[in-house]
Protein backbone atom coordinates (compact mmCIF):
# COMPACT_ATOMS: atom_id res chain seq x y z
CA UNK A 1 0.00 0.00 0.00
CA UNK A 2 1.31 3.67 -0.68
CA UNK A 3 0.74 6.08 1.88
CA UNK A 4 -0.45 9.37 0.09
CA UNK A 5 1.73 11.88 1.38
CA UNK A 6 2.01 15.29 0.58
CA UNK A 7 4.58 16.21 -1.70
CA UNK A 8 6.43 18.77 0.87
CA UNK A 9 7.25 15.91 3.50
CA UNK A 10 10.32 15.18 3.22
CA UNK A 11 10.48 11.20 3.01
CA UNK A 12 12.69 8.38 1.92
CA UNK A 13 11.78 4.53 2.07
CA UNK A 14 14.09 3.13 4.39
CA UNK A 15 15.55 0.19 2.77
CA UNK A 16 19.12 -0.81 3.10
CA UNK A 17 21.61 -3.50 1.19
CA UNK A 18 24.05 -5.22 4.61
CA UNK A 19 27.15 -3.74 6.18
CA UNK A 20 30.11 -4.98 4.43
CA UNK A 21 33.17 -5.24 6.12
CA UNK A 22 35.38 -2.59 4.09
CA UNK A 23 32.35 0.34 3.97
CA UNK A 24 33.58 3.92 4.78
CA UNK A 25 32.15 6.33 7.01
CA UNK A 26 30.40 8.27 4.05
CA UNK A 27 28.40 5.83 2.90
CA UNK A 28 27.72 4.23 6.15
CA UNK A 29 26.53 7.61 7.11
CA UNK A 30 24.90 8.62 4.19
CA UNK A 31 23.24 4.95 3.52
CA UNK A 32 22.40 3.45 7.26
CA UNK A 33 21.74 6.20 9.54
CA UNK A 34 17.92 6.56 8.63
CA UNK A 35 16.32 7.68 11.64
CA UNK A 36 16.45 9.04 14.98
CA UNK A 37 19.45 10.43 16.33
CA UNK A 38 21.07 8.65 13.48
CA UNK A 39 19.45 10.29 10.97
CA UNK A 40 19.92 13.93 12.69
CA UNK A 41 23.73 13.00 12.99
CA UNK A 42 23.45 12.39 8.84
CA UNK A 43 22.13 15.49 8.35
CA UNK A 44 24.28 17.44 10.32
CA UNK A 45 26.61 16.15 8.33
CA UNK A 46 25.38 16.62 5.29
CA UNK A 47 24.92 20.56 6.35
CA UNK A 48 28.30 20.93 7.21
CA UNK A 49 29.38 19.48 4.40
CA UNK A 50 27.62 21.80 2.06
CA UNK A 51 28.47 24.71 4.39
CA UNK A 52 32.41 23.50 3.90
CA UNK A 53 31.91 22.82 -0.09
CA UNK A 54 30.31 26.23 -0.74
CA UNK A 55 33.06 28.91 -1.34
CA UNK A 56 34.07 31.32 1.21
CA UNK A 57 31.68 30.17 3.64
CA UNK A 58 33.34 31.24 7.49
CA UNK A 59 33.25 27.86 9.95
CA UNK A 60 32.95 29.25 13.57
CA UNK A 61 33.00 26.42 16.49
CA UNK A 62 32.33 26.19 20.21
CA UNK A 63 34.15 23.83 22.41
CA UNK A 64 32.25 23.05 25.62
CA UNK A 65 32.78 19.69 27.59
CA UNK A 66 35.68 18.10 28.60
CA UNK A 67 36.39 17.26 25.09
CA UNK A 68 40.84 17.49 25.12
CA UNK A 69 41.02 15.27 27.89
CA UNK A 70 39.69 12.74 26.06
CA UNK A 71 41.78 13.15 23.26
CA UNK A 72 39.37 14.68 20.56
CA UNK A 73 42.12 18.01 19.94
CA UNK A 74 44.35 15.38 18.65
CA UNK A 75 42.16 13.11 17.02
CA UNK A 76 39.65 15.68 15.42
CA UNK A 77 40.45 19.26 16.23
CA UNK A 78 43.67 19.61 14.59
CA UNK A 79 43.08 17.41 11.68
CA UNK A 80 39.80 20.11 11.06
CA UNK A 81 42.13 23.24 11.48
CA UNK A 82 44.86 21.74 9.61
CA UNK A 83 42.58 21.25 6.75
CA UNK A 84 40.85 24.39 6.76
CA UNK A 85 37.38 23.37 8.16
CA UNK A 86 37.43 25.46 11.45
CA UNK A 87 38.65 29.09 10.57
CA UNK A 88 37.76 30.38 14.38
CA UNK A 89 36.76 28.68 17.66
CA UNK A 90 35.12 29.50 21.09
CA UNK A 91 35.80 27.10 23.97
CA UNK A 92 35.79 26.99 27.63
CA UNK A 93 39.08 27.77 29.60
CA UNK A 94 38.98 23.88 30.41
CA UNK A 95 39.22 22.65 27.09
CA UNK A 96 42.20 24.87 26.01
CA UNK A 97 44.18 24.37 29.80
CA UNK A 98 43.73 20.74 29.78
CA UNK A 99 44.98 20.75 26.34
CA UNK A 100 48.76 21.53 27.61
CA UNK A 101 48.66 18.71 29.57
CA UNK A 102 49.29 16.81 25.88
CA UNK A 103 51.39 19.34 25.02
CA UNK A 104 53.53 18.96 27.76
CA UNK A 105 53.75 15.20 27.50
CA UNK A 106 51.59 14.50 30.90
CA UNK A 107 49.45 11.29 30.84
CA UNK A 108 46.23 11.08 31.39
CA UNK A 109 44.40 7.61 31.32
CA UNK A 110 40.91 6.27 30.13
CA UNK A 111 39.70 4.41 33.09
CA UNK A 112 36.30 3.63 34.59
CA UNK A 113 33.96 5.91 36.14
CA UNK A 114 33.11 3.18 39.04
CA UNK A 115 35.90 4.42 41.57
CA UNK A 116 35.78 5.12 45.27
CA UNK A 117 36.18 8.97 44.75
CA UNK A 118 37.66 9.34 48.48
CA UNK A 119 40.23 7.03 47.94
CA UNK A 120 41.23 8.70 44.68
CA UNK A 121 41.32 12.02 46.75
CA UNK A 122 43.96 10.08 49.03
CA UNK A 123 46.11 8.62 46.64
CA UNK A 124 45.80 12.39 45.05
CA UNK A 125 43.95 11.02 41.46
CA UNK A 126 41.80 13.40 39.87
CA UNK A 127 38.98 12.01 38.00
CA UNK A 128 37.09 13.15 34.87
CA UNK A 129 34.39 10.87 34.87
CA UNK A 130 36.28 7.79 32.65
CA UNK A 131 39.72 9.88 32.87
CA UNK A 132 42.15 9.66 35.27
CA UNK A 133 45.54 11.35 36.14
CA UNK A 134 47.23 12.15 38.29
CA UNK A 135 47.51 15.51 40.73
CA UNK A 136 50.95 16.08 39.87
CA UNK A 137 49.83 16.74 36.10
CA UNK A 138 47.74 19.51 37.19
CA UNK A 139 50.13 21.11 39.35
CA UNK A 140 53.01 20.91 36.94
CA UNK A 141 51.05 22.32 34.26
CA UNK A 142 49.75 25.22 37.01
CA UNK A 143 53.79 25.81 37.49
CA UNK A 144 54.54 25.69 33.60
CA UNK A 145 51.54 28.27 33.02
CA UNK A 146 52.46 30.39 36.10
CA UNK A 147 56.10 30.83 34.64
CA UNK A 148 55.20 31.46 31.19
CA UNK A 149 53.39 34.41 32.54
CA UNK A 150 55.94 35.73 34.70
CA UNK A 151 58.74 35.13 32.05
CA UNK A 152 56.79 36.40 28.72
CA UNK A 153 56.30 40.55 29.08
CA UNK A 154 53.90 40.24 26.70
CA UNK A 155 51.34 38.97 29.14
CA UNK A 156 51.88 42.34 30.85
CA UNK A 157 50.04 44.02 28.24
CA UNK A 158 46.70 44.15 27.28
CA UNK A 159 44.93 41.13 24.75
CA UNK A 160 42.04 39.71 23.93
CA UNK A 161 41.76 35.76 24.97
CA UNK A 162 42.87 35.16 20.85
CA UNK A 163 45.93 37.15 21.73
CA UNK A 164 46.66 35.24 25.00
CA UNK A 165 45.86 31.94 23.29
CA UNK A 166 47.82 32.61 20.22
CA UNK A 167 50.78 33.01 22.34
CA UNK A 168 50.39 29.87 24.86
CA UNK A 169 50.13 28.22 21.17
CA UNK A 170 53.19 29.44 20.47
CA UNK A 171 54.69 28.18 23.30
CA UNK A 172 52.55 24.74 23.20
CA UNK A 173 54.22 24.63 19.38
CA UNK A 174 57.28 24.51 20.88
CA UNK A 175 56.99 21.75 23.28
CA UNK A 176 55.65 20.04 20.45
CA UNK A 177 58.79 20.66 18.46
CA UNK A 178 60.91 18.68 21.49
CA UNK A 179 58.71 15.98 21.13
CA UNK A 180 59.61 15.12 17.99
CA UNK A 181 56.86 17.54 15.92
CA UNK A 182 54.02 15.08 16.92
CA UNK A 183 50.90 16.86 17.07
CA UNK A 184 48.83 16.94 20.19
CA UNK A 185 48.04 20.15 20.77
CA UNK A 186 45.53 22.04 20.08
CA UNK A 187 46.49 25.38 20.86
CA UNK A 188 49.71 24.69 18.61
CA UNK A 189 47.85 23.73 15.64
CA UNK A 190 45.98 27.12 15.94
CA UNK A 191 48.79 29.23 16.35
CA UNK A 192 50.57 27.35 13.11
CA UNK A 193 46.94 27.67 10.94
CA UNK A 194 45.94 31.52 12.08
CA UNK A 195 42.84 30.46 13.93
CA UNK A 196 41.54 32.76 16.74
CA UNK A 197 40.42 31.07 20.03
CA UNK A 198 38.13 32.97 22.18
CA UNK A 199 37.33 31.95 25.86
CA UNK A 200 34.68 34.67 26.64
CA UNK A 201 34.56 32.94 30.53
CA UNK A 202 38.14 33.33 30.79
CA UNK A 203 37.88 33.33 34.76
CA UNK A 204 35.82 30.21 34.61
CA UNK A 205 39.07 27.95 33.91
CA UNK A 206 42.59 27.52 35.68
CA UNK A 207 44.11 29.91 32.42
CA UNK A 208 42.53 32.28 34.64
CA UNK A 209 43.15 31.38 37.96
CA UNK A 210 46.63 30.94 37.18
CA UNK A 211 46.70 35.11 35.94
CA UNK A 212 44.46 36.10 38.87
CA UNK A 213 47.53 34.55 41.31
CA UNK A 214 50.23 36.14 38.64
CA UNK A 215 48.38 39.76 39.01
CA UNK A 216 47.60 39.68 42.35
CA UNK A 217 51.02 38.71 43.55
CA UNK A 218 52.89 41.16 40.76
CA UNK A 219 49.60 44.36 41.72
CA UNK A 220 49.61 44.32 37.64
CA UNK A 221 46.07 44.75 36.82
CA UNK A 222 44.85 42.22 34.62
CA UNK A 223 45.01 42.71 31.08
CA UNK A 224 42.05 40.44 29.32
CA UNK A 225 40.21 42.33 26.99
CA UNK A 226 36.77 40.50 26.74
CA UNK A 227 34.86 43.54 25.23
CA UNK A 228 37.59 43.19 22.04
CA UNK A 229 37.00 39.75 22.06
CA UNK A 230 33.31 40.86 21.46
CA UNK A 231 33.71 42.74 18.40
CA UNK A 232 37.14 40.92 17.55
CA UNK A 233 34.61 37.71 16.53
CA UNK A 234 31.73 40.08 15.38
CA UNK A 235 34.43 41.45 13.07
CA UNK A 236 35.16 37.83 11.48
CA UNK A 237 31.38 37.31 10.93
CA UNK A 238 30.53 40.91 9.56
CA UNK A 239 33.61 40.61 7.00
CA UNK A 240 32.41 36.98 5.86
CA UNK A 241 28.64 38.28 5.66
CA UNK A 242 28.65 41.27 4.52
CA UNK A 243 32.20 42.29 2.86
CA UNK A 244 33.08 39.17 1.22
CA UNK A 245 29.20 38.21 0.69
CA UNK A 246 29.65 34.40 1.55
CA UNK A 247 27.89 32.66 4.46
CA UNK A 248 28.74 32.14 7.76
CA UNK A 249 27.79 28.37 9.47
CA UNK A 250 27.90 27.54 13.65
CA UNK A 251 28.92 24.23 14.82
CA UNK A 252 28.34 23.91 17.97
CA UNK A 253 29.57 21.12 20.63
CA UNK A 254 27.60 21.26 23.89
CA UNK A 255 25.70 24.53 24.93
CA UNK A 256 26.59 27.26 27.65
CA UNK A 257 28.55 30.34 27.30
CA UNK A 258 30.72 29.47 24.04
CA UNK A 259 27.53 28.55 22.30
CA UNK A 260 25.99 32.19 22.96
CA UNK A 261 29.02 33.81 22.37
CA UNK A 262 29.78 32.28 19.12
CA UNK A 263 25.57 33.11 18.47
CA UNK A 264 25.73 36.59 19.69
CA UNK A 265 27.86 38.01 16.78
CA UNK A 266 25.04 38.25 15.29
CA UNK A 267 22.92 40.59 17.05
CA UNK A 268 26.18 42.62 18.14
CA UNK A 269 25.74 43.55 14.77
CA UNK A 270 22.03 43.91 13.97
CA UNK A 271 20.98 44.99 17.44
CA UNK A 272 23.82 46.70 18.96
CA UNK A 273 25.71 48.67 15.86
CA UNK A 274 23.20 48.75 13.51
CA UNK A 275 24.40 47.12 11.05
CA UNK A 276 22.18 45.18 8.49
CA UNK A 277 22.50 41.39 8.36
CA UNK A 278 19.66 38.48 8.83
CA UNK A 279 21.66 36.28 10.85
CA UNK A 280 24.19 33.15 10.16
CA UNK A 281 23.26 30.61 7.83
CA UNK A 282 24.31 26.92 8.79
CA UNK A 283 23.39 25.56 12.58
CA UNK A 284 24.57 22.66 13.69
CA UNK A 285 24.67 21.15 17.21
CA UNK A 286 25.52 18.63 19.48
CA UNK A 287 23.81 18.58 22.61
CA UNK A 288 21.87 16.77 25.45
CA UNK A 289 20.20 19.56 26.63
CA UNK A 290 16.21 19.67 26.28
CA UNK A 291 14.96 22.90 25.28
CA UNK A 292 11.97 23.26 27.06
CA UNK A 293 13.58 24.35 30.15
CA UNK A 294 14.41 27.71 29.03
CA UNK A 295 18.08 27.42 28.83
CA UNK A 296 20.30 28.30 26.32
CA UNK A 297 22.20 25.13 25.99
CA UNK A 298 18.89 23.44 24.65
CA UNK A 299 17.17 26.39 22.76
CA UNK A 300 17.11 25.10 19.17
CA UNK A 301 17.85 27.19 16.08
CA UNK A 302 14.20 28.06 15.65
CA UNK A 303 14.14 29.88 18.76
CA UNK A 304 17.18 31.29 17.47
CA UNK A 305 15.84 33.16 14.57
CA UNK A 306 13.72 35.75 17.02
CA UNK A 307 17.15 36.73 18.64
CA UNK A 308 18.42 37.88 14.99
CA UNK A 309 20.91 34.92 15.71
CA UNK A 310 19.90 32.52 12.54
CA UNK A 311 18.50 33.58 9.02
CA UNK A 312 15.09 32.66 9.09
CA UNK A 313 14.89 32.02 5.31
CA UNK A 314 17.96 29.28 6.38
CA UNK A 315 15.53 27.39 9.22
CA UNK A 316 16.40 24.12 6.67
CA UNK A 317 20.38 24.37 6.97
CA UNK A 318 19.97 23.90 10.73
CA UNK A 319 20.01 20.78 12.59
CA UNK A 320 20.30 19.44 16.82
CA UNK A 321 21.81 16.22 17.16
CA UNK A 322 20.44 14.88 21.21
CA UNK A 323 24.17 13.24 21.16
CA UNK A 324 27.40 12.84 22.93
CA UNK A 325 29.88 15.38 21.58
CA UNK A 326 32.26 12.64 21.97
CA UNK A 327 30.53 10.09 19.74
CA UNK A 328 29.45 12.96 17.05
CA UNK A 329 32.94 14.63 16.64
CA UNK A 330 35.07 11.29 15.43
CA UNK A 331 32.38 10.85 12.53
CA UNK A 332 31.74 14.27 11.64
CA UNK A 333 35.53 14.43 11.53
CA UNK A 334 36.06 11.25 9.27
CA UNK A 335 32.56 11.71 7.16
CA UNK A 336 33.93 15.71 6.06
CA UNK A 337 37.97 14.89 5.14
CA UNK A 338 36.72 11.88 3.28
CA UNK A 339 33.99 13.54 1.57
CA UNK A 340 34.85 17.37 1.40
CA UNK A 341 38.99 17.06 2.01
CA UNK A 342 40.61 20.38 2.75
CA UNK A 343 40.35 23.73 1.86
CA UNK A 344 42.48 27.01 1.70
CA UNK A 345 43.39 29.08 5.53
CA UNK A 346 41.55 32.07 6.33
CA UNK A 347 44.45 32.74 8.89
CA UNK A 348 41.72 34.96 10.28
CA UNK A 349 44.25 35.83 13.31
CA UNK A 350 46.83 37.43 11.00
CA UNK A 351 44.00 39.59 9.82
CA UNK A 352 42.44 40.08 12.69
CA UNK A 353 43.17 43.98 12.82
CA UNK A 354 42.21 44.98 9.62
CA UNK A 355 39.00 43.16 9.85
CA UNK A 356 38.27 45.53 12.99
CA UNK A 357 39.20 48.37 11.30
CA UNK A 358 36.46 47.64 8.44
CA UNK A 359 33.88 46.79 11.41
CA UNK A 360 34.63 50.06 12.93
CA UNK A 361 34.51 52.31 10.25
CA UNK A 362 30.86 50.66 9.02
CA UNK A 363 29.59 50.82 12.98
CA UNK A 364 30.75 54.60 13.14
CA UNK A 365 28.91 54.95 9.56
CA UNK A 366 25.93 53.17 10.66
CA UNK A 367 25.83 55.42 13.93
CA UNK A 368 25.95 58.54 12.33
CA UNK A 369 23.38 57.80 9.98
CA UNK A 370 20.82 57.20 13.23
CA UNK A 371 21.77 60.46 15.34
CA UNK A 372 21.92 62.80 11.96
CA UNK A 373 19.47 65.73 12.70
CA UNK A 374 16.18 64.98 12.33
CA UNK A 375 16.61 61.29 13.13
CA UNK A 376 14.47 59.67 15.73
CA UNK A 377 16.06 55.79 15.51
Amino acid sequence: MVLNLELSLKKKRIITASIGPNIGVVELVDQFYNAYNAARTREACQVLARAVAEPGTLIGMSLSGALTPAGLGMSCLIPLIEAGLVDYLVSTGANLYHDLHHALDFPMYASTPFLDDRQLKDDKIIRIYDIVFDADVLFDTDAWVYKVLAEDPVFRTPLSTSEFHWHFGRYANHLEAKLGGEKRSVLAAAYRCGVPIYAPAFGDSTFGLNMAAFHMATGIESPIDVLRDVNESTALVYWAKVTEQARSAVWILGGGVPKNFLLQTEPQLQEILGISEKGHDYFVQVTDARPDTGGLSGATPAEAVSWNKIDPDELDSTVVVYSDSTLFLPIATSYLLAKQGSRPLKRLYDRRDDLMAALRDEYRRAKGLFLSPGSHS
